[in-house]
């Protein structure tokens, strides 16, 4: 109880903040964000980083494929006790 206190007591004081800043100052720190996002060297390196993440999560693909195909032919199987001793129904 006391987490959600705290939790509302932030989202009230921050509301009461943000009112209080006015249109003005969220223009002003939207303007901000989309010179940031719209930064060559931020597109650049947020490329980079998608490029990395595409490339680590075909190679951990590949890497469970030997994984994947014993779970298929496990699959397959007939209807006979699997490796923990219980039945595939």
């Amino acid at each position: 109880m006391r987490y959600r206190l705290t939790f509302i007591t932030g989202l009230a004081v921050g509301y009461v903040l943000g009112t209080r800043a006015g249109r003005e100052r969220y223009e002003q720190l939207r303007t901000c964000a989309q010179q940031f996002v719209r930064n060559p060297a931020v597109r650049n390196t947020a490329e980079t980083a998608a490029l990395g993440g595409r490339q680590a999560a075909a190679k951990a693909f590949e890497k469970t494929k030997p994984l994947r195909e014993r779970i298929g032919q496990r699959e397959k199987s007939t209807g006979a006790e699997d490796d923990w001793g219980t039945s595939n129904t």
